[in-house]
């Protein structure tokens, strides 16, 4: 056994604990949601330099399952789970982008992207599913009879329960708002054999269908309303530090639909900061699609209410949720880290990914949110150009393919884009081919001038 504890317990302090492997998501007294905590005082016996050490001599090596991102930091995730029931493609370790030509644009030399889409699906949600999968791998092999995990998703997590089901070799449901889902997404639970329920109803609707499923104790929930998720997508900010050798940026820009990735976040930095392994916190920004924007709303009113949105419809289409299920926990870290919110119209986050990828990165439409966030952050002097900020990319950009082509076909309804590269049709006249070469570097010198 682990000389390491963890339990859930009510966000709203209520006494009761859980066991981590009870099928439980809400707390029996008041109604709200769960949270995992560890035993920090047994965690402390551990100094920070060693932990530091620990981490670092772990980080990408072959040794299962400690090379991975999350399972590196086996014992502040879940510290007693057997080797041989985790389940894990590798996930995390992914690259720190130093966006030098794009930051010198915005007068913010120390900017950085935490690339977290280049994963094994392609997302983060990679991060938090190797968890969840893993518990109930554990929960099966004692005897629990789970006969499939579901959740509902507009695309990432779909994929990610797929993928990490078919590795464990247990049945995957997942719920789709039908024709709200990229095809490369689609495609992705689809080809790992789980079984697609494509829904008329936005992604709200299916979370709702999920929560009603999942209260016959054979389905599993596997939302990030269940807090293992956050379990495994705190480590994004344990390593992002990890990465700055043990230093921590000033700011951190992160996109926020069900706002469980901003709850993960800071849950790690405060984790960090509460084992003396670091001795301040960033600031965070929450980064909205104006058209899925009920956390912003509730921002300008101080956070003395929230009230759902309907969500209208947008081309980042996984954080089109218009009653987040993680708002209490969201604001809670903006108040602890002297948080903003900030949101980003159609064509602002549609332009500023296209700009951001003409400096050498390929962005999805939610990075799109958080870069046209990050911008406004700086053009009103919110973030100082002697800042280090760390942008969080949360999926691939191939996953949004179609769309990208879209835009600079200029075939987006009610964008006219401003950084549209269409292709050139020529004969094949190297004359001509010449030429469109000399006209095309000029253009690119005055771009850059």
């Amino acid at each position: 056994m682990s000389e390491y504890s963890a339990w859930f317990e009510c966000i709203n302090g209520c006494p009761q604990r859980f066991s981590l492997f009870e099928i439980i998501y809400r707390c029996p007294t008041c109604g709200d949601l769960l949270d995992v905590q560890h035993d920090i005082e047994a965690l402390r016996r551990r100094s920070p330099a060693a932990w530091m050490k620990l981490f670092d001599e772990r980080y990408r090596r072959n040794d299962f399952p400690y090379g991975s991102g999350v399972w590196g930091k086996k014992e502040w995730v879940v510290p007693f789970i057997a080797n041989e029931n985790i389940v894990s493609t590798y996930e995390g370790g992914t690259n720190l982008l130093w966006a030098e030509r794009y930051g010198k644009m915005l007068g913010v030399e120390d900017l950085w992207v935490k690339q977290c889409g280049n994963s094994h699906t392609g997302s983060f949600k990679d991060l938090g599913m190797t968890v969840l999968v893993s518990v109930v791998k554990q929960m099966i092999a004692e005897g629990q009879n789970i006969a499939a995990i579901a959740c509902a998703s507009t695309g990432d997590t779909s994929a990610a329960l797929a993928n990490y089901c078919a590795a464990a070799g247990i049945p995957a449901v997942v719920l789709l708002p039908r024709n709200k889902v990229s095809p490369a997404q689609l495609v992705q639970p689809i080809a790992n054999g789980a079984l697609v329920v494509s829904l008329d109803t936005d992604f709200d609707g299916c979370m709702a269908l999920v929560q009603e499923i999942t209260k016959e104790k054979t389905v599993y929930l596997a939302n990030s309303m269940n807090s293992l998720r956050l379990e495994g997508q705190k480590t994004v900010a344990i390593e992002l530090v990890q990465q700055f050798d043990w230093e921590v940026p000033d700011w951190v820009v992160i996109p926020g639909g069900n706002l469980g990735n901003v709850s993960a976040l800071g849950k790690g930095f405060l984790m960090m900061k509460e084992l003396g392994l670091i001795q301040k916190l960033p600031r965070i920004a929450v980064a909205q699609a104006a058209n899925a924007n009920p956390l912003y709303l509730s921002y300008l009113d101080n956070f003395r209410t929230f009230k759902p949105v309907q969500a209208k419809k947008t081309l980042a289409s996984a954080i089109q949720i218009g009653n987040p299920v993680s708002y209490k926990r969201a604001i809670k870290v903006l108040q602890q880290f002297d948080g903003v919110v900030e949101q980003a119209t159609e064509a602002e986050l549609a332009d500023e990914a296209a700009l951001a990828d003409r400096t050498g990165m390929f962005n999805c439409p939610h990075t799109g949110v958080a870069l046209a966030v990050f911008r406004k952050l700086v053009e009103s002097k919110i973030i100082r150009s002697n800042q280090r900020v760390v942008v969080i990319s949360t999926a691939h950009g191939l996953k949004f393919s179609e769309q990208k082509t879209a835009y600079h076909l200029g075939q987006i309804p009610g964008i006219q884009p401003r950084y549209a590269n269409h292709p050139l049709e020529l004969p094949p006249d190297a004359r001509k081919v010449v030429d469109a070469i000399r006209r095309f570097a000029d253009k690119v010198r005055l771009m850059e001038a």
